[in-house]
């Protein structure tokens, strides 16, 4: 993921915790309340970058129509030695491995921004589809040949040992596959996911380019559903200990099928889910489990006019799981189970954490949205809380990473007056090809990965990995738990921003 397995895991854990002990934020016991307080920021502004960002995230032949000039073509043979075109797709974070487990979980989740919050992006809205329709074009190339699919391209083993720009790399790009022999359901699932959702995003706009990307999502369900097994177990020393599959695989079937439900309507994935679901409440979305996605998108589902489910029995049963959800986030829930930093910022432990407020936010801004429009609220033990109060909390966390936090610092670069300026990224770190032409080969970026001079080039809208704990941040490339961007935290937060652009 987009933190210390990138780079020497044991060294990097080590300074972790030598910096989280040294150091020292007097700000560190600010009152949450003062956090939470009134203040605005430019959401337009910051939409813009968001979106923006995941241009400098690309891979292949770029169009003419790129706005982030410094990154240049990359990768364009993706694929040569299968003998297919693989170019394209999203380098994830701040190597040149293409992961398409994590990608297409950033296209579902940006896909689910546009769904919901699209409207209110206004000209932002047509470079958010233009970066989801990047990957899904390489996603649809990764799924072409029936019962292969793509996971990978590069082995991360080798690219992890160079500091090098994506322009120039030179290093493996072997295409790992699973199939019915090698099974994959977690990433073939995820990638129908993608497409089932992106399928809706362009519904309205390219309805033949829609119809394309639903069919091949069913047909990667059907394959991911029937060939069972994780891509652990047949690409492991490949994605491990990067990308694996930690949580099973059977969540992301249970994602797929929720996806393709909201975009087919046939009952088949909708009875799917219902026979598969789990008991338990999941609390957590990220690119590994997606089980409290998958109750959030089927609750939403539930309370959406017109959605096809009349049963109130089984609506209540994902309002149910909808609910525990909310009152496991809350602050003044009695059954809280996250922690919030003194500043105010939600913290769940494991890689970067502003995954968690992006993607805990985007949840919670649809469901607040759907109970709203039902005059309903949540009940957590005797604690009331309206859809209002879910706004509230999810704006105290866009405006923390926005700058109004203890180190008064944005964690998005290129907006604000103070930003991280040296974030664990080869391109961002390494002279662009406009001002050293000449080859960088794989050790040749290591003098500029320990410069003391801010990266050269401004990766804008990216979101890093975020503060610690306790509201500090040590701005350092050495330290990619904090430092390093990925696109699953900024692919949840376009919609979000995209709200409160409306309703700021």
């Amino acid at each position: 993921m987009g933190w210390c397995p990138y780079t020497f895991p044991i060294v990097c854990m080590f300074l972790i915790v030598s910096v989280m002990g040294v150091v020292r934020n007097p700000a560190a016991t600010v009152d949450i309340n003062v956090i939470n307080g009134h203040h605005h920021h430019n959401y337009k502004e910051a939409l813009t970058k968001s979106i923006l960002f995941f241009e400098g995230q690309r891979s292949g032949k770029l169009p003419s129509t790129q706005r982030m000039k410094w990154r240049k073509d990359s990768a364009v043979n993706d694929g040569q030695y299968a003998g297919v075109d693989l170019s394209g797709g999203y380098y994830d974070a701040g190597d040149n491995v293409k992961y398409n487990f994590p990608m297409s979980f950033t296209t579902s989740l940006l896909s689910w921004s546009v769904i919901e919050f699209g409207k209110f992006m206004g000209s932002d809205l047509r470079y958010a589809k233009e970066a989801i329709k990047w990957a899904t074009d390489y996603l649809l190339k990764s799924t072409e040949t029936p019962g292969v699919v793509y996971a990978q391209i590069g082995d991360a083993n080798i690219d992890h040992s160079c500091w090098e720009r994506p322009e120039d790399m030179d290093t493996d790009r072997t295409a790992f596959v699973v199939n019915q022999t090698h099974p994959g359901s977690d990433v073939s699932a995820e990638i129908a996911a993608a497409l089932a959702a992106s399928s809706i995003v362009f519904r309205s706009s390219n309805r033949s380019y829609s119809h394309i990307l639903l069919r091949r999502a069913k047909q990667v369900l059907e394959f991911a559903d029937t060939y069972r097994g994780s891509y652990n177990d047949s690409l492991g020393k490949y994605v491990g200990p990067h990308y694996c599959d930690y949580g099973g695989y059977k969540d992301e079937l249970l994602w797929a099928a929720s996806w393709l439900y909201k975009a087919s309507n046939e009952r088949r994935y909708f009875d799917y889910v219902m026979r598969n679901k789990p008991n338990t409440t999941e609390i957590v979305i990220n690119w590994d489990d997606k089980g409290a996605g998958t109750n959030m998108l089927m609750s939403v589902e539930s309370m959406r006019k017109g959605n096809g489910i009349r049963d109130e029995h089984t609506k209540e049963s994902f309002r149910i799981k909808a609910d525990e959800f909310v009152c496991s986030i809350v602050p003044e829930s009695p059954s809280k189970t996250v922690e919030y930093s003194p500043g105010g910022l939600l913290f769940k432990l494991g890689g970067c954490n502003l995954q968690n407020p992006t993607a805990i936010s985007l949840l919670l801004l649809a469901y607040a949205r759907y109970l709203n429009e039902a005059d309903e609220s949540v009940r957590c033990g005797n604690t009331i809380i309206a859809p209002l109060r879910l706004i509230s909390l999810v704006k105290s966390q866009v405006d923390y990473i926005l700058g109004h936090n203890p180190m008064n610092m944005s964690y998005m670069v290129g907006y604000g007056k103070k930003y991280p300026k040296f974030i664990h990224h080869r391109g961002s770190t390494l002279p662009s090809m406009d001002e050293h032409p000449g080859r960088l080969k794989c050790q040749d970026g290591s003098r500029y990965f320990k410069s003391s001079k801010p990266n050269p080039n401004v990766l804008v809208g990216a979101i890093v990995g975020g503060p610690a704990l306790n509201d500090s941040y040590p701005d350092t490339r050495w330290l990619p738990y904090y430092s390093e961007p990925t696109t699953y935290v900024n692919a949840p937060f376009v919609g979000v921003l995209a709200y409160f652009v409306h309703h700021h």
